[in-house]
């Protein structure tokens, strides 16, 4: 037997262990069962190239509970290890076994899953006492047990032990004793283990026999040595590709739109399958459903680091053996490896849009609704997407025909540029609440846009940005009278005075029912005959800077204010024109002469307005004509509503 002191800087490296090179406790099983896959997979290595002779028999890892020694093994039947090996790679910290091995073999091993040496002493965080029993694959080989406690001193002796291979033996710590439960492990184990390339056993397969379940005589596999994206593309079927997606994602209930299959081997190693979801709403729903494999050992589902932020709303898998890891393989560090491959799948993604619209237009136009909030995230978040998908991004008229902004911009340009040369595109965010407005647009031969989407406010703002000369504008349908939205010609003017509509203004000022967070404003203004008496619009930069503060940082203070929207009386209207005469009667006159004479003064605009203003008799058809108004905007609720259907039944 030899004793001594593990080759470490400090005696404080356990403590460090324990809270510190771990982000997570159930770490430790993955670190063990890599160590044990890449012991197997330098076996198989050795093999290939004559080193090791004849056949390799079991090479399956198992993972073993005894409840009654409180114990947790990882058992493999791989390279195993001398006493000289044992000092080297677990006596001397960070010295890493699977790097000297890479270097040393780089031209013919398999997947070697280590890099850092210090996965194993990750048992450590879970255990009061962990051992090692090996015995190297070379001839005469003598077995050795290692053993710690937790502190720099080992002890380590020859021992007999009948196969090659190694057993990590945990002797689990009171207050982790969660790691000897069935279910803990076999959950831990599918979240990491699940496509390791070398077979994982743990436990019997279990069947139903006399109402209740049994275990049978069968190994319990837990993993998919060959995953899908490890296969070839030509070997696998749609069918095989949806039976993947639902082994990531057993809870998933919908099938994927379609897939794109990774595959690069050069200036870095990248393989993997991501599938494109329905994204309809609630872009943070979505994320992080991408996995990310380094030698098909699961690292993470936060790979914000490796793609770009739009890519997280895809499912799937990316495995690379190059994406550089910390040592607890839990967060990803920024280099310019990741830099390519983030632009590699930026690439990928795109080029498989275009070409579904190039190739199969009609099929991409059924997807568009679901993939639209993906593209156009894409589209707002990375520049070089932007470029590619500007060509497939698609807008959706009323009448459900699709067109990208090129083709739409062609259809309209002649019905829908002002007199100042912009080219508006008018759009409703609810064609039902818009009806009356969209009627208007399209009784002058326009057509409007359906833009309801999460991100269509932001869409819209950015394609108004890049429009040359900014001579584009997006224009919901309700925001003013469709003459002012587009103005072919000067402003249609009116006979009234100022004191004349200024009164009537202030009448109905009086009048419009009180709404939380609403504010209104009277405006009288000359639109079409044919055009509603009262009517309600909404200003488009307000509006739409409200909106988008939903989702972007530093506009909250838009959120907080309150919706303004304006009551155009229609001076142009037979109604309002029959209000405004009344304000010239004789009786109107006789009013101002009086209080003229009464304040010994001529009389002021000032005085008309307020004679006007203080009128009575046409305040219930005043306010039936703003209740009609906002009835048709879908602002009249409550009390206010029914007063205007008690109202609306005396006037009958």
């Amino acid at each position: 037997m030899s004793k001594g002191n593990i080759g470490v800087t400090s005696d404080n490296i356990f403590p460090v262990i324990k809270k510190f090179l771990y982000s997570d406790h159930e770490i430790f099983l993955r670190e063990l069962i890599s160590n044990a896959v890449d012991a197997t997979q330098k076996l198989k290595t050795l093999s290939s190239v004559g080193e090791v002779k004849g056949d390799l028999g079991d090479t399956r890892v198992r993972v073993i509970i005894n409840k009654e020694k409180k114990t947790l093994t990882v058992s493999d039947h791989g390279i195993g290890m001398t006493a000289e090996e044992v000092d080297r790679y677990i006596n001397q910290i960070a010295f890493s076994g699977a790097e000297e091995f890479v270097n040393k073999y780089k031209d013919h091993t398999e997947a070697i899953i280590g890099h850092f040496g210090l996965g194993f002493y990750s048992a450590f965080m879970v255990s009061k006492k962990v051992e090692i029993f090996s015995l190297s694959y070379q001839d005469d080989a003598k077995a050795v047990h290692w053993s710690c406690e937790g502190s720099p001193e080992y002890q380590m002796e020859d021992t007999i032990k009948a196969e090659r291979g190694t057993d990590i033996v945990l002797h689990i710590d009171d207050e982790f004793a969660q790691y000897l439960e069935d279910a803990t492990i076999e959950g831990l184990l599918k979240k990491y283990c699940k496509f390791l390339p070398v077979e994982i056993a743990f436990g019997k397969k279990k069947e139903w026999k006399d109402g209740k379940q049994v275990e049978t005589d069968e190994e319990n596999i837990i993993n998919d040595t060959t995953p899908a994206w490890t296969r070839k593309p030509a070997d696998l079927k749609d069918e095989d590709y949806d039976k993947f997606y639902h082994e990531l994602y057993p809870t998933q209930m919908d099938e994927p739109l379609f897939h794109i299959h990774l595959n690069v081997d050069y200036p870095f190693h990248l393989t993997g399958i991501l599938y494109f979801p329905k994204i309809k709403t609630n872009l943070d729903v979505h994320r992080n459903k991408i996995q990310l494999y380094c030698n098909q050992v699961y690292v993470t589902d936060e790979v914000e680091n490796i793609v770009p932020e739009y890519l997280t709303l895809l499912h799937g898998v990316i495995d690379s053996p190059d994406i550089p890891l910390n040592v607890s393989r839990s967060y990803l560090q920024s280099d310019n490896n990741v830099k390519k491959i983030s632009g590699y799948i930026t690439k990928k993604v795109a080029d498989k849009l275009a070409e579904m619209f190039k190739n199969d237009r009609e099929n991409f136009e059924k997807k568009w609704d679901d993939i639209k909030l993906f593209i156009q995230f894409g589209m707002l978040t990375d520049e070089k997407f932007y470029e590619k998908a500007v060509g497939f991004a698609l807008l959706k008229n009323l009448e459900g025909k699709y067109f990208t902004l090129d083709e739409y911009k062609d259809k309209i340009k002649d019905a829908q540029t002002d007199k100042d040369g912009n080219l508006v595109i008018l759009y409703t965010q609810n064609a039902d609440a818009n009806y009356t407005y969209i009627e208007r647009a399209k009784a002058k031969g326009y057509d409007v846009l359906l833009q309801n989407g999460e991100l269509d406010v932001h869409a819209m703002s950015q394609a108004e940005q890049k429009a040359e000369g900014n001579k584009l504008r997006f224009v919901r349908v309700d925001s003013d009278t469709i003459e002012n939205i587009i103005r072919k010609d000067d402003a249609v003017k009116d006979n009234y005075s100022d004191e004349q509509k200024e009164g009537l203004r202030k009448a109905v000022e009086a009048i419009i029912p009180e709404a939380d967070k609403l504010n209104y404003y009277v405006s009288c203004e000359a639109a079409a005959t044919d055009a509603l008496p009262v009517f309600l619009t909404q200003n488009e930069f307000m509006r739409r800077m409200k909106e988008m503060s939903a989702h972007q940082q530093g506009m909250s203070f838009y959120g907080q204010m309150p919706d303004n929207y304006t009551i155009v009386l229609n001076t142009s209207h037979p109604l309002i024109q029959d209000l405004i005469s009344k304000m010239t009667s004789e009786q109107v006159s006789k009013e101002v002469e009086k209080k003229a004479e009464k304040d010994g003064e001529a009389p002021t605009k000032e005085t008309v307005v307020e004679t006007v203003y203080t009128l009575k008799g046409e305040d219930e058809r005043i306010k039936q004509l703003i209740d009609i108004a906002l009835l048709a905007s879908g602002k009249l609720k409550g009390e206010a509503l029914a007063k205007f259907v008690n109202r609306s039944v005396e006037l009958l």
